[in-house]
């Protein structure tokens, strides 16, 4: 079953209150992702995928697929991090990917943002987001594109739009999941 933001926010409070969250008020170290980060970030994209329509993914993915996204990604030299708890529990992750695969977009990157529930509400994304954006410019990034799910990620765009993301469009019915159609909003910030 998907869940839109607002089911999203409800199954977290009701986390919260029932205790099953764990540790979430502690400030999280963001450093760079290491291999041994991959299977807590497969858990959490997994839970995307299954649970929701931010991601138009619709099959899990294995810690193969992600091994082979985590390498490419940092053998481009582009930033892919993670917060990690101070009990060590990667609560969530982000990275840049090259926008299309063709020469001239070379500076042009997609940026990914995911969290473990427990940290939605906790400004783990706007830490993520902020240090994404630093390092990616340090890489030489130009451009950032968001493709961010028209339905159940209003606080993704909200996020986005506080770091000076704009608008440039949006698609409609680009996407089927969950019985549904989905389109997208396109962001963009230069850097």
């Amino acid at each position: 079953m998907a869940l839109d933001s607002e089911s999203r926010w409800r199954l977290v409070r009701m986390k919260r209150a029932k205790g099953e969250l764990g540790e979430t008020n502690a400030e999280p170290v963001i450093r760079k992702a290491t291999e041994a980060d991959l299977t807590s970030m497969v858990e959490i994209y997994n839970y995307y995928i299954q649970n929701s329509v931010v991601t138009f993914d619709m099959d899990v993915m294995a810690l193969a697929d992600w091994a082979e996204k985590f390498r490419w990604i940092t053998e481009l030299g582009l930033p892919f991090i993670v917060a990690q708890s101070p009990s060590g529990q990667i609560i969530g992750f982000a990275y840049v990917a090259p926008w299309r695969q063709k020469a001239a977009f070379k500076r042009t990157v997609e940026d990914s943002i995911y969290l473990r529930p427990a940290a939605i509400g906790k400004r783990v994304g706007t830490r993520l987001l902020q240090e994404l954006l630093d390092q990616a410019k340090v890489a030489g990034v130009k451009e950032v594109v968001a493709v961010i799910s028209d339905k159940g990620a209003e606080s993704s765009i909200a996020l986005h739009e506080r770091f000076g993301f704009k608008h440039q469009g949006h698609l409609g019915k680009v996407g089927f999941k969950f019985g549904r159609w989905l389109g997208t909003v396109l962001m963009q910030k230069s850097l």
